[in-house]
């Protein structure tokens, strides 16, 4: 009984290891077809420009050193001559996203409410 269980593990192993070694071979011997594949798909790709970068929908570059009402209403996703209503509302739904409390940034908790209280002037 005890030769038995030894004997079927080891053919389990066997036949494990034999499928293991011709999927192999099989990968080995069809590398040169996808690797051929791969290099057509990457020269396939478009390619990124200042262009395409320049007509983004996001806002590209860092926070300015002295904040202007453009950057505010970036940041919070307001025209620059919004009411102090909506910017309120926009305050407390990007607010809720980026709040430290939850895990974000204390720096981009700050430059929200710098951008809030600019727009509420």
């Amino acid at each position: 009984m005890k030769y038995q269980r030894l004997a079927s593990t080891l053919v389990a192993a066997g036949i494990t290891l034999a499928a293991v070694g011709f999927t192999g071979r099989y990968v080995l011997r069809r590398m040169p077809a996808i690797s051929q594949k791969m290099s057509e798909a990457v020269k396939n790709i478009p390619k990124l420009d200042s262009q395409t970068l320049a007509n983004s929908k996001y806002y590209k570059g860092g926070f300015e050193p002295k904040m202007t009402r453009r950057e505010a209403s970036l940041i919070l996703g307001v025209s620059p001559t919004a009411n102090k209503a909506k910017v309120k509302e926009q305050f407390k739904k990007v607010m809720a996203v980026n709040h430290p409390d939850r895990g974000g940034s204390p720096y981009i908790a700050a430059k929200i409410n710098e951008a809030k209280d600019l727009l509420e002037k």
